[in-house]
């Protein structure tokens, strides 16, 4: 439980509140100085909150949680106006990346490639902060924050990566499959309709590694951290061009290596095994029983919502999304996600019903897709989008054309000279102006669309010529 707010700190809590309530006017693009305004406001108190507080706190209370969604809030409209290589705009994606870490930490089901794309996106951001702070761009405070809530990040994927350091190499093999099983089943369970079809060859797979009659360990001499088993689809005969893969057997619930030897970490890959059947045999329960229990339903009804809804931005971001409408969805997942009682959604009695795998998938699956949208923002502001979008359609038609060519004349590219023109003509002395005057984000990015599409032009026309 979050420990009570110290009475020095109550009125920064009370400012910070009145921060989180700012209205966001989807009829007007967000103006970079209302951004620098929220984020002087923000670094003062923080600033106030660091003079009051010191490097010993550990227990959080509610002032934490406001700050957090403040600093949330204010990282989205970062974003927004076109400036993701600032600091600031750090915030949401180091959240968001905490956020499935901790879940994958919790399901203990991930492996050596699920990590590394964490573990390249911390070193970016750690990047970005080191050079903002070599730049003295923001105040000690605001980085001091970041680089703390980086560090956090940082910690849990060296815990997990250490978790799998003690996996065996013989066992190595055998865990990658399980843990793709188990991915392929959780998603099964989260849809609609029969899964018979679909769920038969996965039990299969598992009964394959339960007697393992079909798999095979790779020895210690051939391993490396880079080897790509997946990739391996090998027949139960010895293959000589492979004279270090041999047949593995299990013998009363062990699995067995070379010589017979019991190699190390048996619980994990078994308890990971006995989970895949757990969840295959709930799929055949939930199929016969055809609904998730009633007590659950308004979450998992909730949770479906919000993943279709994400799933539609992914597709539709670049003309639809404005990052700070993440933030809701934030919100509404944490809400959810803070229902749980020791990692399991209860029902009014207290009980666990079924289909938790379910909605941990759904939970899951949302917190996925938010970060997928953080990751994918681009540096140009909101209010210049829409010209990026429309010269990323024109670039995309004139590499077809040039790709495919055909019977052209010059008058066949008047479309896209009259688009690019109209573009051209929205210019000021060079730059592209905002509706208050200022000179928004993103303009090296449009130039080099518009360039690159004058480039195609070109070359179309060349080809005319020469034809």
């Amino acid at each position: 439980m979050a420990a009570s707010v110290p009475q020095e700190e109550l009125p920064i809590l009370e400012a910070l509140v009145k921060l989180t309530a700012l209205k966001k006017n989807r009829a007007e693009f967000i103006k970079p100085s209302d951004v620098n305004s929220l984020y002087q406001a923000v670094v003062k108190q923080v600033t106030k909150l660091n003079d009051v507080r010191d490097d010993t706190t550990s227990q959080s209370n509610r002032l934490d949680t406001t700050l957090a969604d403040v600093f949330s809030l204010l990282s989205l409209f970062y974003l927004t106006i076109g400036r993701t290589k600032d600091a600031p705009a750090t915030y949401s994606q180091i959240a968001s990346m905490r956020q499935i870490l901790n879940h994958m930490n919790e399901s203990a089901v991930y492996n050596e490639s699920d990590l590394a794309p964490f573990r390249r996106r911390i070193s970016d951001l750690r990047q970005i902060l080191q050079r903002d702070a070599n730049e003295s761009k923001h105040p000690d405070a605001i980085l001091k924050l970041l680089e703390r809530q980086l560090n956090k990040c940082d910690s849990i994927v060296r815990a997990l990566e250490e978790s799998l350091s003690v996996i065996s190499v013989e066992l190595v093999p055998i865990h990658e499959k399980l843990v793709t099983i188990r991915r392929k089943l959780v998603a099964l369970a989260a849809k609609e309709g029969s899964h018979k079809a679909d769920l038969k060859p996965l039990q299969e797979e598992l009964r394959k590694i339960d007697s393992l009659s079909d798999f095979f360990i790779v020895a210690a001499t051939s391993y490396s951290k880079h080897t790509d088993f997946a990739s391996y689809h090998l027949p139960l005969t010895f293959v000589p061009q492979f004279p270090d893969l041999f047949h593995s057997t299990r013998v009363d619930g062990k699995f067995l290596g070379p010589g017979g030897v019991v190699p190390a970490s048996q619980a994990i890959c078994t308890s990971l095994l006995e989970e895949c059947f757990e969840i295959a045999q709930e799929i055949k329960a939930n199929e016969e029983s055809k609904n998730v229990p009633t007590s659950l339903k308004p979450i998992y009804d909730r949770l479906s919502d919000l993943r279709a809804e994400l799933e539609g931005l992914v597709l539709t971001h670049r003309w639809t999304l404005r990052e700070t409408d993440l933030w809701n969805y934030s919100l509404s997942l944490q809400e959810i996600d803070k229902m749980r009682v020791d990692g399991k959604f209860l029902d009014p009695e207290g009980n666990r019903p079924a289909s938790q795998y379910v909605l941990l998938y759904l939970l899951r699956r949302c917190y996925g897709l938010i970060y997928r949208l953080l990751s994918s923002s681009e540096p140009v502001s909101e209010e210049l989008t829409p010209i990026a979008n429309k010269l990323s359609t024109v670039k995309k038609c004139l590499n077809e054309v040039l790709k495919y060519g055909g019977l052209f004349s010059p008058r066949d590219l008047y479309p896209y000279q009259l688009a690019l023109h109209q573009i051209e003509s929205r210019r000021k002395d060079g730059k592209f102006i905002g509706a208050d005057g200022s000179i928004p984000e993103g303009q090296g990015t449009i130039m080099a669309h518009l360039n690159e599409c004058h480039e195609l032009i070109e070359m179309i026309s060349e080809n005319v010529l020469r034809s």
